[in-house]
């Protein structure tokens, strides 16, 4: 998360600048899954555009924890209701037995 600090820094210490503008249309595409012109990126320093590099990785990386996350979620409901549609038949079966 080094690069997501780095990059809203950069932003909230000169948000006029049209780096700081660069690298927050690219968040914001980032973020909304839109389409972004790549070639603003050449238009950044050196470090900033790895800067910018690394925020892609970063941004990469939490999106794939982020789908871990949401398929652990989903695994999880769905063993809820395989035991919700289990707990009727087994309370049936004792009823039956008794």
């Amino acid at each position: 998360m080094k690069a997501l600090k780095k990059a809203r820094k950069l932003i909230e210490n000169a948000p006029e600048s049209s780096e700081a503008r660069i690298l927050s249309a690219l968040v914001v595409a980032l973020e909304s899954e839109a389409a972004y012109p790549v070639n603003d990126l050449y238009k950044l320093s050196f470090d900033n555009f790895e800067l910018a590099l690394d925020l892609l990785k970063e941004w990469r990386l939490d999106r794939y924890y982020m789908s871990k996350v949401r398929l652990l979620d989903l695994s999880v409901q769905l063993g809820d209701m395989e035991k919700a549609a289990a707990a009727p038949v087994a309370a049936e079966s004792s009823a039956k037995a008794g």
